[in-house]
């Protein structure tokens, strides 16, 4: 238990878990959210090599919107925060 307390940069094992299950409801609620997203947009009638990259684009996007607003709900909002600064500064995005 202290070995992930110390991977995920937690203080308690109760946080610990919100962090499991925050984790755990936004990848689930990033996936149920991108296919109507794409239905309203159209984008589903298009063909498959067009459909499931756009799907898996829109998954990430999702996820990265609702991990801030899970995590806010949750209570953890500066975790979370902290971890989106650090994923998406691999993609090239710049928070100071």
């Amino acid at each position: 238990m202290e070995t992930l307390k110390r991977i995920f940069k937690v203080e308690s094992a109760f946080q610990l878990v919100v962090v499991f299950v925050v984790f755990a409801v936004t990848g689930s609620l990033s996936v149920v959210v991108s296919g109507p997203v794409l239905t309203v947009m159209q984008i589903d009638a298009l063909p498959s090599l067009v459909y499931w990259p756009a799907r898996v684009l829109m998954t990430f996007i999702a996820y990265q919107i609702l991990l801030i607003c899970v995590g806010t709900l949750f209570g953890q909002f500066a975790y979370f925060w902290r971890l989106e600064k650090r994923m998406l500064s691999r993609f090239g995005f710049r928070f100071d």
